[in-house]
């Protein structure tokens, strides 16, 4: 499951990246996200970043390092509190997002339709991620291989 989404992940990326290079704007899918909540939200902390795309700390960390090497958000740490990092675009990020804009709004209107087109795929996405949410794999691993234990079968299962 998860190789077949990595490469539907990567196909989309570099069928985006195809788009943005004809397009010539110079934009790594990665960084998506953090364009788009900082032009619609201002600025944010590294934390509340990865709150509100629902992704981790580092992913942000590691988004940002590329994203101010290009050039395109400010990091500066927070007055308040040192250990907290606000983000915001520079001049040359929201120049870059409204070059973005209308391509954004094309790639939305073509993923609608490849999604309606395929059966609403992402509908299933978000009942397999809650059904994770509420028990991981690692977890029904762990009830599964237990149980085929008891049957003979040996796995190398966590000790508990």
């Amino acid at each position: 499951m998860g190789g077949r989404l990595r490469r539907l992940s990567e196909r989309i990326d570099e069928d985006c990246a195809r788009i943005y290079a004809e397009q010539g704007i110079v934009f790594e899918q990665r960084w998506l996200g953090v364009i788009y909540v900082l032009a619609l939200e201002g600025p944010q902390s590294v934390g509340k970043l990865a709150t509100m795309m629902g992704v981790s700390h580092v992913s942000i960390s590691q988004s940002r390092k590329s994203l101010q090497e290009a050039g395109l958000i400010l990091a500066k740490a927070d007055p308040k509190d040192a250990r907290v990092v606000n983000l915001r675009l520079s001049p040359k990020g929201r120049r870059l997002f409204a070059r973005l804009q209308p391509v954004m709004e094309i790639l939305i209107r073509v993923s609608v339709e490849a999604n309606e087109e395929a059966g609403r795929p992402l509908e299933a996405l978000d009942r397999m991620e809650d059904t994770l949410n509420q028990r991981s794999l690692y977890d029904r691993f762990q009830v599964v291989a237990l149980s085929m234990e008891k049957t003979g079968l040996k796995t190398k299962r966590r000790q508990s």
